[in-house]
Formats: structure tokens, sequence, C-alpha cells
């Protein structure tokens, strides 16, 4: 790049997209200054011209945090909001650990029924636990299962789990290790986290059964990531994240397909809108990934969005 600064290019040039997604409508703050802006481009414009269901949401124990979640979504058109709260990782995870994380899920899709698609959380290594847990959550309308890493995909504890999800016809999301590729995770991840070659390989062993591959944009391989599971149909990636990589639906796109992507934000709300929104994709391809491809999933127990 003759003639300019590498770093500061990279700098402005993320200056810019941020002041565009933080704008006065975006913020809804009516003392900021006016937008000027040269083009007639209206970010918010696009933004509403989709229906979105984010595919990988979160809440959290503290008090404002379902009403920060639905401040979020009311300001980027996101309809839904597929909402879990997993097990930290430096919990043991116990049956009481799970079942106070699905507690507060629950609190929070009574709070706003409308918005919320509560999933659930468990540790494969409780069985009999677990499979009641499933019996608890669904009886009160919870839609799929979140894992973080407590247990890897491929370990046996966890097939009873994925043949329970098989019948009832439901994604199982699982993180996947982040770090700065994947032969090298973050030193926060355990052993037993699952990473893509993990989905490929459970995905083999199940085929009935349906992954979702986490937050592409969340610091993990995801050149690697989309390769391993590209010849694996019943693994779907979401393009969540916080990372700003510009080229990564772009790759999951030619190496996944537009009908394996989700639309999912894992709370880096502007990001996970900005993402689809700078592809290059069509219409048609902004609309499956932001709204049609998850509904399809949830058709499949019967509750999709109408």
């Amino acid at each position: 790049m003759s003639g300019i600064d590498r770093k500061e290019f990279l700098r402005n040039s993320a200056l810019s997209a941020a002041g565009l997604m933080m704008g006065k409508k975006v913020l809804n703050q009516p003392h900021a200054p006016a937008e000027t802006s040269s083009s007639s481009f209206d970010i918010m414009e696009e933004v509403n011209k989709y229906s979105m269901i984010d595919s990988h949401a979160h809440v959290y124990f503290r008090e404002q945090s379902p009403d920060i979640q639905i401040a979020f979504a009311d300001r980027l058109g996101i309809e839904k909001l597929v909402i879990s709260r997993p097990i930290s990782r430096g919990l043991k995870g116990t049956p009481e650990d799970f079942k106070r994380c699905n507690d507060l899920v629950l609190d929070c899709v009574k709070q706003y029924p409308d918005r919320f698609i509560g999933q659930m959380t468990l540790n494969p290594r409780y069985k009999e636990e677990s499979l009641e847990e499933i019996k608890r959550c669904m009886d009160q309308g919870m839609v799929g299962l979140k894992v973080y890493s407590h247990v890897n995909i491929t370990d046996p504890a966890f097939y009873p789990i994925i043949e329970k999800f098989i019948d009832l016809d439901m994604i199982i999301l699982m993180h996947h290790g982040i770090g700065r590729a994947r032969i090298e995770p973050a030193p926060s991840e355990k052993d037993s986290v699952s990473v893509a070659t993990d989905f490929a390989e459970i995905s083999k062993r199940y085929p009935e059964a349906m992954f979702q591959l986490a937050h592409l944009g969340g610091g993990i391989d995801w050149e690697a990531a989309c390769k391993a599971v590209k010849d694996c149909p019943n693994v779907y990636v979401d393009v969540s994240g916080s990372n700003n990589d510009a080229n990564i639906i772009d790759f999951a796109l030619e190496y996944v397909g537009e009908d394996r992507m989700f639309f999912g934000c894992d709370n880096s709300f502007y990001q996970g809108v900005g993402h689809v929104l700078a592809a290059d994709l069509s219409e048609r391809q902004r609309e499956k990934i932001f709204f049609e491809n998850y509904n399809d999933i949830l058709r499949k127990s019967g509750n999709h969005v109408d």
C-alpha cells in the first residue's frame, strides 16, 4: 500500500465503520450532532429491509441483561433472539449449575415471550440429570441446545444427548475453540473444547443430527473451520462474533454454501448485522442468512416464526 501507513489506514477504516454504525438513528440519541455525508445511502433503511433471527445470543446473571439485549435488537430490527446461558468454563458443570442457567433463560423468555426463543444447556457427563433437564425445559417451551466446552462433541458421553435431539428434530449449538489457529488455542480454552474437525467427525456418526458451529467471527480459524465442514450437510455455521475480518461470509459462502449459514451476533450486535450487509451477497442470499435458514431449522420441530 504505497504512500499510506497500513496501521493508520486500518485504524481509520475501523473508526469510519464504527461511526457509521453508531450514528444517531441507531443509538436514538436526540441531541447527537447531525450526520453529514456526501452519499445518499441510508444504512438503517438497508438494515430494516430484512427480517432477522439472531441464532446465537446470550443473557447474563444481571438484572438489566434481557432489557439490554432487546434494546440492541430493537435498534437493528432483529425480531427474534435465540438465547442461552451456557455454563461458565470455570464451573464444574453440575446439574445445579446447568439448572440455574436454564432457569435464567426461562425467566428472560417470560419477560419477552414474543422476542426470545430459549435454548437449554447441559453437561453430558451427567446423563440421567441431563435427560431429565431436557424434558423439564421442553415442557416449558425451550428449543435446542447450547453447550460450551465441558465435554468434547465427539465424546461418547454426548451420544445419548445427540440421539435425544435427533428425536426432537432440534439443533445443537456448540462452542468452537478460539485462538490464533486451530493448532494454537487460546489459553482460556479447556482441553475438551471442540473444533471443526470434531464437528465433521460427529456429523458423520450422526448424519440425522443438526449441529451449529458457533461464531465464525468469534476468534476462531474460520478458514480451516469452513474447509473442515465443507462436506458435512448437517453442520451449519453461524457468522456471529466481534472480529471484523472482511472476508468471513464470502469465504463461508464458497465452502459451506448459502443454505447452511445463520445470522448471529453472540451479543456483538453491530458486527453481526454489519458482517451480512458488507458481504458480497445477493438480496436473496441475505434473506436466507438473516432469517429463512434458521427458521427452516425451527420448522422441523414446529417452532418456526410465522
